[in-house]
C-alpha cells in the first residue's frame, strides 16, 4: 500500500507541474545528524503543528478562498488530497479530513522536523536524533516500517523508500489521520 502511496505523490507532483524546469537537481547524499545545530528558516520546517500558513486543523475552504491550495482532489471518507501553492509547492502535500487540514507530507529535504530531521536519513539517523522520545513500527501487515514520535495527540512519521534504505518521505498530522493511515494502510 504504501509503494502505491509513493506513485500517487508523484503523480500528483507531475501533473500539478509542481517542480519548475529551472529546479535545481536534489542531493543524493543524506543530511547528517548536524543538521539540527543549523538554523532553520521558516520555510524549511515541517512541525507536528504543520508548515507555513499550512497549520494543522486549518479549514479546506479558507486556504481554497485564499488560492493556497491547488488539484484537490476527493478521495473518500470525507478525505481531500491537494497540492499547495506559493513557497510551499511542490515541496509539500496536503490531506483535509471534513474540512480540516489533518497531514502535511513531504517527500523533499528541506523541510526538516524542529529537531533536524528530514528525508534522507536513515532510521539509525532518526533514532540517534529522538532518543526515547520516537520508535520504530510496522504497519498492521508487516509489510512496511516507519519512524514515529508522538507529541501529544500529533505525529511526525518517517517512513522508508520504496528503492533505497532510509526515510522516503516525513509525514505530520493528528496521530488518529497520520498514524492509522500507516497502520491500516490508508482510509480507502
Amino acid at each position: 500500500m504504501h509503494r502505491l502511496v509513493y506513485v500517487a505523490v508523484a503523480t500528483v507532483l507531475t501533473l500539478a507541474g509542481a517542480a519548475p524546469a529551472n529546479a535545481a537537481p536534489l542531493s543524493r547524499t543524506a543530511p547528517s545528524v548536524a543538521v539540527a545545530a543549523q538554523p532553520l528558516t521558516t520555510t524549511d520546517v515541517l512541525s507536528v503543528w504543520g508548515a507555513g500558513p499550512y497549520r494543522i486543523g486549518a479549514s479546506l475552504d479558507r486556504l481554497a478562498a485564499a488560492g493556497m491550495i491547488e488539484s484537490p482532489v476527493a478521495t473518500c471518507d470525507g478525505v481531500v488530497r491537494a497540492g499547495a501553492t506559493g513557497t510551499w509547492a511542490g515541496v509539500i502535500l496536503l490531506a483535509f479530513r471534513h474540512g480540516r487540514l489533518v497531514e502535511v507530507n513531504t517527500a523533499t529535504a528541506p523541510p526538516y522536523s524542529p529537531a533536524g530531521a528530514g528525508v534522507g536519513m536513515s532510521f539509525a539517523d532518526l533514532e540517534t536524533i529522538y532518543g526515547p522520545r520516537g520508535s520504530l513500527i510496522s504497519n498492521d501487515a508487516g509489510t512496511a516500517t516507519a519512524y514515529l514520535v508522538r507529541v501529544g495527540t500529533r505525529v511526525e512519521l518517517f517512513t522508508g523508500h520504496p528503492i533505497r534504505p532510509g526515510v522516503g518521505a516525513f509525514q505530520v498530522g493528528t496521530a488518529s489521520f497520520v498514524e492509522r493511515d500507516f497502520r491500516q494502510g490508508g482510509t480507502c
